[in-house]
């Protein structure tokens, strides 16, 4: 008797709450985000120079992002009234992309709209993977998804996402709005004052301009705007917020299983729809 297989599910992602234009979004992501310490299970942090925990992260030209986030997000074009479209504003403001170029990239013209998806995968030894995409092709992403995740000895699978949950991430930098350095003990005093849950350095994904790890402030999403705004009243500077998937819990994988896992991963983030990876990899 033949087994009919299901085909793999495809989840619509969520859309964030409303934020402030003021917010940047994440990073170059997509960074590969990683979380999973304390209460909110968010990651340690990483440094980049140690291969193991040097960890890939997508990268999507930020053209491409403007341009979709004004046709498939609520608010269309007008970053006050899109809060996703917002943050990547904010973002390439600080990489000192010149407006005009901001302007054209929202309102620039592609053959066909595009859609965000989430994918669920499991990789090497039982990791778990979340990916966002961004396509105006949804069949041809996902066979190009499953494609990288079989060459690397993952697969689709439904229930990875149940292994993740959402927050709020505020990254600031290490200097506050007066060039002074921030210090863990102001920004944990700083946390409670805001209505954050949790803070810690964030050396997995450091600026370009920083030499110092930036501070990661965990929240719940409703709270992401606020929380912001408070940072940034007392004096924080911060570089992006946005919603992001923290894993519950991590896998700690044996080195021959980490190495292929990192493969994938590498492989993954140079898929050009992939624009945010995460994975529950210690």
């Amino acid at each position: 008797m033949l087994l009919q297989i299901p085909s793999p599910r495809i989840l619509e992602l969520p859309q964030p709450p409303q934020i402030s234009p003021r917010i940047s979004p994440p990073h170059r992501s997509p960074q590969v985000l990683l979380g999973s310490s304390g209460i909110l299970n968010v990651l340690p942090p990483h440094t980049p120079s140690q291969l193991p925990q040097d960890l890939p992260v997508p990268q999507t030209p930020p053209s491409q992002i403007l341009g979709d986030l004004g046709r498939v997000s609520p608010g269309g074009p007008d970053p006050a009234l899109n809060a996703q479209l917002a943050n990547v504003v904010e973002q390439c403001r600080a990489k000192n992309m010149p407006k005009a170029s901001i302007e054209a990239a929202i309102h620039g013209e592609r053959s066909a709209a595009a859609s965000r998806l989430l994918y669920e995968a499991r990789g090497p030894g039982g990791s778990a993977l979340l990916l966002e995409v961004l396509t105006d092709n949804p069949r041809r992403s996902q066979q190009d998804v499953r494609l990288i995740l079989t060459r690397h000895g993952g697969t689709m699978a439904e229930g990875a996402r149940h292994g993740f949950e959402q927050k709020g991430v505020v990254r600031v930098g290490p200097r506050d709005l007066r060039g002074h350095p921030v210090s863990l003990e102001a920004a944990l005093e700083a946390a409670l004052e805001a209505g954050a849950q949790d803070v810690c350095l964030d050396e997995e994904e450091e600026e370009e301009e920083e030499e110092e790890p930036a501070l990661k402030f965990i929240c719940e999403t409703s709270a992401l705007r606020t929380v912001r705004e408070r940072l940034e009243a007392a004096g924080l500077r911060p570089l992006s917020a946005a919603i992001e998937y923290l894993p519950r819990d991590r896998v700690a994988l044996p080195e021959g299983t980490r190495e292929q896992a990192e493969r994938l991963l590498q492989a993954l983030s140079d898929c050009p729809d992939v624009v945010h990876l995460y994975h529950n990899i210690q």
